[in-house]
């Protein structure tokens, strides 16, 4: 299984609660931080959720 590189883009504020409590719990907190997660259906649904804010990269 491969491994996504997400990285933040936009700014959350003004933002919905709920796109602001998805990038916390993807570990990002300020624009041009970069994360690496585990390609999963439960991170991909996060990151959906929040696609206008970030980036996403397929790494191996």
């Amino acid at each position: 299984m491969g491994r996504l590189k997400v990285t933040q883009h936009k700014s959350k504020i003004g933002g919905r609660p709920e796109h602001r409590e998805t990038l916390r719990s993807l570990g990002l907190k300020r624009i041009g931080d970069i994360v690496v997660k585990e390609d999963r259906p439960e991170i991909r649904g996060m990151v959906h959720a929040v696609r206008h804010l970030v980036t996403v990269e397929e790494v191996e």
